[in-house]
């Protein structure tokens, strides 16, 4: 009785595979797609590349509180502090992160960095794109990292594009 069951099952399971095999597949247009993401779709929490971020005046947000780096537990975060002076200021801040590194061989991926950072200054971007055949092209460096502009002017335009078809303004308003 018990191999007459089993019998039953796999053929269940079987009925299911042959009937999935041959209706027709659905697949993302990811390469060849519309638009800045090339047809790749993917939800709004989803944890991409690591962007810095920048305040409201254009200065880098991070203090270089080493907070983030603490908190990594891959510790894939590498940060040198320097000290801002009335001539070079990076950021609002006393210190600034002269050096900020991720290595992107080790992060998993886990947000503890950005739910440490006291000043909101590291985000999970949607950027997507960092496989690479160098094991020494994925440790970005804070160039590579930091924003081009603070995120309410519209910074990241494949992310913001609608706040700048809203009316704010696409780049930073000179003097601000």
């Amino acid at each position: 009785m018990a191999v007459l069951k089993n019998i039953a099952a796999i053929a269940k399971g079987m009925s299911i595979t042959f009937k999935e095999m041959f209706q027709p597949t659905i697949v993302e247009n990811y390469p060849d797609g519309p638009g800045p993401l090339r047809g790749a779709k993917f939800q709004e929490r989803y944890r991409g590349a690591h962007v810095l971020q920048r305040d409201e005046n254009g200065l880098e947000k991070c203090v270089a509180c080493f907070l983030c780096a603490a908190a990594c537990p891959s510790n894939c975060i590498y940060i040198e502090a320097a000290e801002n002076t009335a001539e070079h200021r990076v950021s609002a801040a006393e210190r600034y992160a002269k050096v900020y590194n991720i290595d992107y061989n080790r992060c998993i991926f886990c947000g503890y960095c950005v739910e440490a950072c006291p000043t909101d200054a590291i985000t999970h971007g949607h950027g997507f794109e960092i496989a690479s055949f160098n094991a020494s092209n994925l440790i970005y460096r804070k160039e590579q990292l930091l924003s081009a502009a603070p995120a309410h002017l519209g910074a990241n335009e494949v992310f913001n594009s609608a706040d700048v078809a809203g009316g704010a303004p696409a780049l930073p308003v000179p003097g601000s």
